[in-house]
């Protein structure tokens, strides 16, 4: 059995912490306060430091580790990628703008460490989301890296995506 370190991140909104809450085994530890910001129209609180929860998947423990999304907190960023074992990027597929916020993630957690990392187009559910071939487009994605239709708040969704890169881990890309 081993023990990994899994990053979960992305732009605000793409639904990190709800990622985290629908599968962990343990009750999660968050760090949400009430937004202050011009982003208060788009919901009531954001993560400020990190979310931490943990799940057992097959032989192996994951400790999931959520960033915070805005910019603004991006100090934690580096802090939480430290000795990370894989990374997911979650990207909100019915908001493009942000797209560009998700490159950076990309770019900046690679330099960080030389760890596998999946994309998740999340919100499939909703209408008008990008089909993950989409999201992969739109951020100039090579084909070695696995984009995956995501809806954060169902476990078995989000327990697709952290198979997938619990096999990247063990396997190599």
């Amino acid at each position: 059995m081993a023990t990994r370190k899994i990053v979960v991140t992305g732009p605000f909104n793409a639904g990190k912490t709800e990622f985290i809450k629908s599968v962990s085994e343990i009750e999660v530890v968050s760090t949400e306060r009430r937004i202050t910001t011009e982003d208060a129209h788009i919901k009531a609180e954001t993560t400020v430091a990190m979310d931490f929860g943990r799940l057992t998947l097959g032989g192996n423990v994951l400790h999931l580790f959520g960033t915070p999304g805005q910019p603004r907190f991006e100090f934690m960023w580096e802090i939480l990628a430290k000795e990370m074992d894989g990374f997911v990027v979650l990207v909100d597929s019915t908001d493009p703008d942000r797209f560009e916020q998700a490159q950076r993630l990309i770019r900046l957690f690679t330099e960080i460490g030389p760890a596998p990392f999946v994309v998740a187009a999340t919100k499939q559910d909703l209408e008008g989301a990008l089909r993950p071939s989409q999201v992969r487009q739109a951020l100039q994605l090579p084909p070695e890296i696995p984009v995956l239709p995501n809806v954060a708040i169902d476990p078995d969704s989000v327990r697709s995506v952290l198979v997938q890169l619990d096999h990247l881990i063990t396997w190599g890309m």
